[in-house]
């Protein structure tokens, strides 16, 4: 006989969310309303309706079943008998089936991905323990015994789902964490003064940032915050120059102009290093339109909305008037707008360069990848010019060297080749600005590489660097490579810049160490996710892209580090694109979690240090990543001083590996033809005398790029023009499909034309004149077996008759 033990559950812990009642002899429970907190229907902190979070976030926590629970399984069997696992099966199937427990569930947060997976591990779990409680023991015993109802577990299911998803039991507390929608609240010593927001509004080379500064260098205190290392360092050295004692403050850098290293009054600082907790009479905080920036528009918001400063001056561009007055409205200050025209004439001139022939001193040609820059650069010389040559992964100085080079009027360097690096930071003397394309290669939001057109914003950005107030050109020219692309560069420029509509927010360290708090088991990267996802804004913020801290935080999640040292590794600044610095920073975080300090010697065995001057561009890149890990220490070691103590030394050598780039990139013709010899070493090296190609040219191109097949940088070419050419095909078509240049470059015979544009080589041309001699050979005598052929089937037909 089955011995149920009823009575004995009104002595064990109570079950919510089930109403007991007693009919027909047997004891049963049906479920009701639960009065437990869901996050389905959870409320945001005013009372409104949230977001329903995206529940494909929540990773169940591994729960192990009860393998030797020899007391636990005494009390169950003893007060009732061993579970048959079969019956046991059965029931558990059929309490998933239930709609009445799947809606029950709804109404305590498990929506239905949720439910399922909590009924899996809960499953799991009861039919792999070898014992289970002595209550659920008793419950399972009795619904097999049809002394009980299947509904009789949902309170058991509700205890381990909420074990195996915690965010269950403090859902509300996690939205109130990431409750974004008053940013202003953030920042107490801000909202406690009245502050005076300038707006400087203007063009490039208008003039916008000169009155801002000049503001800056009279006030007693101040702070400059800027988007670039050299933005800072430039304004860093005005100020000294001007008798005006201003300090520098970089992610990696920290230069006192006093000797005795005391604090200045005036900082110069990159926007991500400025501080809201210091009071200053004159802030300054420059490209303001950068505020949208998709990964890093959180910085210009938290310095807007968090300086402790008496005027804000704030510089850009016009379209992001209207965003900062209506933020600033949220805060109860009044924005005075300031514009500023252009100082200088810039023209769009109505003809194309078409061929590097008609590059005249003073010309900028912008490029949208390394690829052209090099292409580019090599040909220029190859008609006896000498050019600099300015790219984003560049090191500072080598920039500035670069950019002095084209400055100096005594020097013969009177071309510069760059790409859109040049846009901010740099004061360059340019005559004509020529767009090699108009096409920019960019990430969408799902991380996946496009190909689209170039802003307006940008296209301003960048047309705005020729003819420089001050310089020895007073008036600016713009004009295209190609002549196809004139005719959109004229509609670009001429479109209204589109509104600044929303300002970046990005979660701090303190929010996720609450969020920690509550889901101790989440990995970094889940918390991120789970943040953003539970996260509110209203329609003035977005929640910028985190997928880089997210790369960082999967790459060293299996290294023991506490949260707040793992979140600053995951705030580091790096390229996640180049392997050798990302795995630089495994192992220095693999170091740091075992207590050892990262030596100057330990870097230099890393890096091989000392490093010799590149002899092609495979090289120079990757001396271009050796100085971005050192970087990488300099920046850690302003966090972690203890475990990175030889940030003076690495500073040094860095200066020196600054010198051995700037020979590489002096020499750059010299390492692209050295790169494409160890490709295919039998190429001539034969220049295109009328560059752009066309189209056709492009392919051919393509083709013999592949041909050299152990050159990585020819197959990035050959993508990039691949790339170039669908996105000129859509625009073609966008543009009603303009009549396409049919013009034939170069003279003389097909082979001779070849030759001259590098697209043929001597080798190849004998080996296609023996292929063809081979196949005339070929068909010359096929065709006179055919023709021995049919003779002889005439001989044969005459002899018949």
């Amino acid at each position: 006989m089955s011995r149920c033990a009823w009575p004995l559950l009104r002595r064990l812990p109570a079950r919510a969310g089930l109403a007991l009642r007693h009919g027909g002899g047997a004891p049963r429970a049906r479920p009701a309303a639960s009065s437990a907190s869901s996050s389905s229907s959870a409320s945001s902190g005013d009372g409104g309706p949230s977001r329903a979070p995206d529940t494909s976030l929540f990773v169940p926590v591994p729960l192990k079943p009860g393998l030797g629970g020899a007391a636990e399984e005494d009390v169950g069997a003893e007060l009732t008998r061993p579970l048959d696992k079969g019956e046991v099966l059965k029931t558990l199937n059929k309490f998933y089936k239930r709609k009445e427990i799947q809606r029950l569930g709804a109404e305590n947060g498990l929506d239905a991905r949720l439910f399922h997976q909590a009924f899996i591990s809960f499953r799991k779990y009861i039919m792999e323990s070898s014992s289970v409680s002595a209550d659920l023991h008793i419950i399972l015993n009795d619904i097999c015994c049809g002394a009980g109802h299947v509904d009789d577990l949902f309170p058991f299911f509700l205890r381990h789902a909420k074990q195996i998803f915690p965010m269950l039991d403090c859902m509300d507390d996690l939205r109130k964490i990431s409750d974004l929608r008053l940013p202003p609240n953030w920042y107490p010593d801000a909202r406690a003064i009245q502050r005076k927001i300038i707006f400087h509004a203007g063009p490039t080379n208008s003039g916008k940032t000169y009155h801002a500064i000049q503001r800056f260098l009279s006030a007693k205190s101040g702070i400059y915050c800027g988007p670039l290392k050299l933005l800072a360092h430039e304004i860093f050295q005005k100020s000294n120059d001007a008798s005006v004692p201003c300090d520098l403050v970089t992610g990696e850098e920290r230069v006192f102009a006093n000797e005795d290293a005391r604090q200045a009054s005036h900082v110069a600082c990159t926007i991500e290093m400025c501080s809201t907790n210091t009071p200053y009479e004159v802030a300054v905080i420059d490209e303001i339109q950068m505020i949208r920036d998709p990964a890093r528009g959180w910085a210009w918001t938290r310095a807007l909305l968090g300086l402790c400063a008496e005027e804000i001056h704030v510089c850009g561009e016009p379209a992001a008037i209207d965003l900062v007055t209506e933020l600033m409205y949220t805060t109860g200050e009044e924005v005075e707008v300031r514009n500023y025209k252009r100082l200088t004439p810039l023209t769009v001139l109505d003809y194309a360069l078409e061929s590097l022939d008609n590059l005249r001193p003073g010309d900028c040609i912008v490029c949208f990848s390394k690829n052209d820059i090099y292409s580019v650069s090599r040909q220029i010389e190859a008609r006896g010019l000498e050019c600099a040559v300015i790219y984003g992964s560049l090191p500072p100085g080598t920039k500035l060297e670069q950019a002095k080079k084209f400055n100096d009027p005594d020097d013969p360097c009177k071309i510069l080749v760059a790409t859109d690096a040049i846009g901010m930071g740099l004061n360059l003397c340019i005559r004509r600005i020529i767009f090699n394309s108009i096409v920019k290669p960019t990430v969408n939001e799902k991380g996946e590489k496009e190909i689209d057109s170039i802003t307006t914003s940008q296209a301003l950005q960048i047309a705005g660097r020729a003819g420089r107030f001050g310089s020895s050109f007073q008036q600016g020219e713009v004009t295209t490579m190609h002549r196809e692309d004139l005719v959109q560069l004229k509609e670009i420029l001429s479109e209204a810049v589109p509104p600044v509509k929303a300002a970046g927010l990005h979660p701090t360290p303190e929010q996720i160490e609450m969020f920690a708090y509550h889901l101790p088991d989440a990995t970094l990267s889940n918390l991120i996710d789970i943040f953003v996802s539970l996260s509110q804004v209203d329609g003035m913020y977005f929640v910028c892209n985190i997928d880089d801290f997210k790369f960082l935080a999967d790459m060293i999640q299996h290294i023991p580090l506490n949260l707040r040292s793992r979140y600053v590794f995951c705030t580091a600044p790096l390229n996640r694109k180049e392997p050798f610095v990302c795995t630089t920073l495994l192992k220095f975080a693999r170091q740091f979690s075992r207590n050892e300090p990262l030596t100057f010697d330990w870097l230099c065995r890393h890096t091989k240090w000392p490093l010799a001057a590149p002899k092609n561009i495979k090289e120079l890149v990757h001396l271009e990543a050796v100085h971005d890990v050192f970087d990488l220490y300099l920046w850690l070691s302003y966090r972690f001083m203890d475990m990175f103590p030889d940030a003076d030394l690495v500073r040094d050598i860095q200066k020196k590996l600054d010198d051995i780039i700037q020979i590489g990139v002096c020499n750059i013709t010299k390492l692209i033809r050295a790169s494409q010899s160890a490709a295919a070493p039998g190429t001539a090296e034969a220049v295109s005398e009328d560059f752009p190609p066309s189209g056709a040219q492009k392919d051919a191109r393509v083709v013999s790029d592949r041909h050299g097949a152990a050159s990585t940088e020819a197959l990035s070419v050959a993508g990039e023009a691949a790339g170039l050419r669908r996105a000129k095909n859509l625009r073609s078509s966008r543009l009603g499909g303009r009549q396409e240049d049919g013009k034939s470059y170069g003279r003389g015979s097909l082979a001779n034309r070849l030759l001259r544009e590098g697209l043929l080589t001597q080798e190849m041309l004998r080996q296609l004149e023996s292929e063809w001699q081979d196949q005339h050979r070929s068909d010359r005598y096929s065709f006179g077996s055919k023709r021995d052929d049919q003779h002889s089937s005439k001989e044969t037909r005459k002899k018949r008759k």
